[in-house]
C-alpha cells in the first residue's frame, strides 16, 4: 500500500521571549519609549534654561520692559536657543539628525519659508479687508516717517522670525515628532494645539475666542507640516502674520500693542467683528480665512510621505 509523503512538520522555533521588565517600560523597539525621551528633552531644556540665565545675569542689561522689541527679540533668540539646543542633544543620542525633528538647515529660508511668509501677508489683509469692509478698521494717520518705517519694519520682522521659530519648534518641533510617536500625529496636534491657545491666555487683552482662534490656527499648521515635510512654511507664516498685525495693520497681536506700529490704527465696533483687545485674530472672520488657507495648503501640497526631511 502506498503512502503519501508526509509534510515536513519540524517543529516551529521556539518564540523569543517576552520582553523583560525594563524593556516594557523604558523601551519600545530597542528605542526609549517617548514618554521618557519627553521628560529627558524637558530636563535639557531646564537644564539650558538655568546655564543660560546665569549667562545672561552677568552678561547681559537687565530687563524693564517686556514688550519693548530690544528686550522681547533677546527673550525670543535665547528661547529658541534654548529649545533647539535641547533637541541638538536629543538628537546625538537617538542617532538622528536634527532636522527630522522639523527644521532642517537645508531648507532654512528657502521656498517654503517664503511661500508661507506670503500666506501671512495673505491672511491677515484679507482679514484687515474683512473688518473694515464692515467698518470695523482703521487705518488711520501715519505713526512713522521716513527712515524710521524701514528701521522698525526691518526690526519687527526679524523679531517675528524668531518668535516663529521659537513659538513653531516648541509645539510641533521635537514636541510633536516625539509625541506623535507615541500617540499618533494628530492626536499629538491637539494636545499641543490647545496648550498652544492655553499659553496665550497669559497675554493680557487675550480672551477665549482669541484662544480658540489660536488652537484652530496650531491645527491649520500641524496640517501644513504634515503636508510640506517641515516646518519652515509654518515659521514663515506665522512671523509674516504676526508682522503684519503689529506693524503693518498696526493692531494688537494676541493681546497685545506694542511701539513702532507703522499708523494710528484703530479698531471699533462689535468684538465679534474686530477681535477687540485680542485684534483680528479673535474675530470671527478669522476662522473663516483659517478655513480657506487650510484648503488651499491641500490642493498646493498634496498628500504624500511627510516626514520631515532630515540634514
Amino acid at each position: 500500500m502506498d503512502f503519501e509523503p508526509s509534510p515536513d512538520v519540524s517543529p516551529a522555533p521556539p518564540s523569543a521571549p517576552p520582553e523583560g521588565l525594563r524593556g516594557n517600560i523604558f523601551l519600545n523597539k530597542g528605542e526609549l519609549r517617548a514618554g521618557w525621551r519627553l521628560m529627558l528633552y524637558a530636563g535639557f531644556v531646564g537644564g539650558l534654561v538655568f546655564a543660560g540665565g546665569i549667562v545672561l545675569v552677568l552678561f547681559v542689561p537687565p530687563v524693564h520692559n517686556h514688550y519693548f522689541p530690544g528686550s522681547w527679540f533677546t527673550e525670543e533668540v535665547f528661547s529658541f536657543l534654548v529649545i533647539f539646543g535641547a533637541a541638538l542633544i536629543m538628537a546625538r543620542i537617538e542617532h538622528r539628525p536634527v532636522g527630522a525633528y522639523g527644521l532642517p538647515v537645508r531648507g532654512a529660508f528657502g521656498k517654503l519659508f517664503w511661500q508661507g511668509w506670503l500666506f501671512g501677508l495673505v491672511e491677515i489683509s484679507t482679514l484687515a479687508g474683512l473688518i473694515y469692509a464692515f467698518g470695523g478698521y482703521r487705518f488711520g494717520s501715519l505713526a512713522l516717517q521716513g527712515g524710521d518705517i524701514i528701521r522698525w519694519g526691518v526690526i519687527w520682522a526679524i523679531v517675528f522670525v524668531f518668535v516663529g521659530l521659537f513659538e513653531e519648534f516648541l509645539f510641533r518641533g521635537y514636541t510633536q515628532f516625539t509625541l506623535g510617536e507615541g500617540v499618533g500625529f494628530w492626536p499629538a496636534a491637539i494636545l499641543l494645539s490647545c496648550s498652544f491657545g492655553a499659553v496665550h491666555l497669559e497675554n493680557r487683552g487675550e480672551n477665549w475666542v482669541g484662544a480658540a482662534s489660536v488652537v484652530m490656527t496650531g491645527l491649520v499648521f500641524a496640517f501644513a507640516l504634515r503636508r510640506t515635510g517641515n516646518l519652515w512654511f509654518v515659521v514663515g507664516w506665522h512671523a509674516s502674520f504676526d508682522f503684519g498685525e503689529t506693524f503693518l495693520f498696526s493692531v494688537p497681536n494676541s493681546g497685545q500693542l506694542f511701539d513702532g506700529h507703522l499708523s494710528n490704527a484703530t479698531l471699533q465696533g462689535r468684538t465679534w467683528l474686530t477681535g477687540g483687545s485680542v485684534g483680528p485674530e479673535g474675530s470671527v472672520f478669522s476662522f473663516l480665512t483659517m478655513t480657506v488657507l487650510a484648503l488651499l495648503i491641500h490642493f498646493l501640497f498634496p498628500a504624500k510621505n511627510s516626514n520631515p526631511e532630515a540634514n
